[in-house]
């Protein structure tokens, strides 16, 4: 104490408090669907996922803008790419195809393709068939459907003793371009599984 009072730094030991968290243990819901091969098309980028989550909703807004506003407005499309997008339903799915490496994926804003002719700046990939584990969402995006995907997987792929994941994909469903800040807006997350090997 004297020291302090002389103008000396003073040390104190604040007492040690030890903290726990414990996470995980919430219930997510989903059902395994057995679906045929499918083809999508739609607009592709390539995204790292250290910024995908930052990056992903700015392509959104890019595309959403030059392709589908006029659209969602009741014009009719004033070139290829817009009758695609109308044709196929383009923005029903977003779509991660975890194929690229180095810590990059592709990121497809597409729909169902239904044939014909594919626009430039389009590309078309087909999925095979297979059982995909469908993760049902409500809330507003892109946060609510982000938080499910976290989920996905950090706890339910590697926690799950029956499936294993299929393919290094996932395709996000949209219900529709109604309000997706509603915190009511229905979307879902598909992974395509299969059974573990016992």
């Amino acid at each position: 104490p004297s020291q302090v009072r002389d103008g000396a730094a003073g040390k104190s030991f604040l007492p040690l408090t030890i903290t726990i968290s414990i996470q995980g243990g919430n219930r997510m819901d989903y059902k395994i669907t057995p679906m045929p091969a499918f083809k999508v098309i739609g607009f592709q980028r390539l995204f790292d996922t250290e910024t995908a989550y930052q990056e992903i909703p700015k392509f959104w807004n890019e595309v959403s803008g030059k392709y589908m506003k006029a659209l969602w407005e009741g014009k009719s499309p004033a070139n290829p790419a817009e009758q695609a997008v109308m044709d196929n339903c383009i923005g029903e799915y977003g779509i991660s195809i975890d194929d690229a490496g180095g810590g990059k994926f592709r990121y497809l804003i597409a729909g169902k393709y239904k044939g014909g002719d594919v626009p430039e700046g389009m590309t078309v990939h087909e999925f095979p068939r297979n059982d995909w584990a469908v993760f049902d969402c409500r809330g507003p995006l892109p946060g609510a459907l982000q938080s499910v995907n976290t989920r996905i997987f950090k706890e339910w792929i590697p926690g799950n003793p029956d499936y294993e994941v299929a393919a290094y994909a996932s395709v996000e469903w949209y219900d529709g371009p109604g309000d997706t800040s509603a915190p009511d807006y229905h979307s879902a997350v598909w992974i395509p599984v299969r059974k573990k090997q016992a």
